[in-house]
């Protein structure tokens, strides 16, 4: 049996930027090991199995793994996986709803002028708020000095709507730039809370380099060690419900443009939103363009 894939680039508008995502049309009789070693040899930060949702109002039941695991949510591949779905759709639709371990995903389709140019994801589950860390251990995750990190926001703190990460803010663009991740530091610090990995950003964010509010940066560990990830939109999204818990502003819509993927070479804009009502957070959300790179077949040993 030939199976389908596409590959896009999510959360840039230009080839060769942003996050790298396979998608597998036709996974529907793959075991989860066969999924598994699949998104091993692809060897992106993931990989997505489209399969029939078990519920016939949804659209689709979505699997992400990285090449070492299975996650239960994480923002590119859904963001990525709906514009794929939508670009081979005769009419592209409006809206689609994915069923993931983390529970149902929507993600509104953004078309511009006919044409299909991204997608924005609602996180499936509140904001989390969970353990916190002090300065030191954060920061030798990062391999920079405690003092390099701003603490007057926010203490580094474990935070989900979905996956969890580490968040951490650093006072300028050259802690977030000169940072490198310690495997010692790390295994100090994780596993806890099902978090594997930390996503740290700042504030001083140069204008040259990218129209954005904040610029941030995530190491988690990878089947060769640490490494870095270009486009986090799990992560940036639990940081945007994070920031506007944060703020006094009871009522409204809060939106920040964040930038990641610079220091890589793949430069990435991930669009947020969050809607508070009442002072408590009601719904975030993530988006971006796409770029579709390379699509093709493959075939298992074994199967007719």
């Amino acid at each position: 049996m030939q199976r389908r894939y596409i590959t896009v680039d999510v959360f840039t508008d230009r080839a060769f930027g942003g996050n790298q995502l396979a998608v597998v049309l036709d996974a529907e009789g793959l075991t989860t090991a066969q999924m598994q070693a699949i998104a091993n040899e692809f060897n992106f930060s993931e990989t997505t199995f489209v399969l029939p949702p078990r519920d016939p109002s949804h659209d689709a039941q979505v699997r992400i793994f990285t090449p070492r695991q299975e996650l239960p949510f994480a923002g590119h591949p859904n963001v990525g996986t709906a514009f794929v779905l939508a670009t081979q759709a005769e009419t592209p639709p409006a809206r689609l709803v994915f069923e993931e371990i983390a529970g149902i995903v929507p993600v509104e389709i953004q078309i511009e002028g006919g044409r299909v140019e991204g997608a924005e994801l609602t996180a499936p589950r509140p904001l989390r708020r969970l353990t916190t860390f002090g300065a030191e251990p954060t920061a030798a995750c990062l391999s920079l000095k405690p003092s390099e990190l701003r603490l007057d926001r926010h203490l580094p703190q474990i935070v989900t709507v979905g996956t969890s990460f580490l968040v951490a803010e650093v006072h300028s663009r050259e802690a977030l730039r000169k940072a490198s991740p310690d495997a010692a530091g790390f295994a100090r610090v994780f596993p806890c809370d099902d978090a594997f990995a930390v996503y740290f950003y700042t504030r001083d964010v140069p204008p040259r380099e990218l129209p954005c509010d904040l610029q941030a940066r995530m190491f988690f560990p990878g089947a060769s060690g640490l490494i870095e990830d270009p486009a986090t939109g799990s992560a940036t999204v639990a940081v945007a419900a994070l920031l506007a818990d944060l703020t006094s502003e009871r009522d409204g819509e809060l939106k920040l443009r964040i930038g990641q993927g610079v220091d890589m070479g793949r430069p990435s804009l991930l669009l947020t939103r969050v809607v508070k009502r009442d002072g408590a957070v009601v719904t975030a959300h993530v988006g971006g363009g796409c770029v579709q790179m390379m699509e093709g077949t493959f075939h298992l040993a074994g199967e007719g």
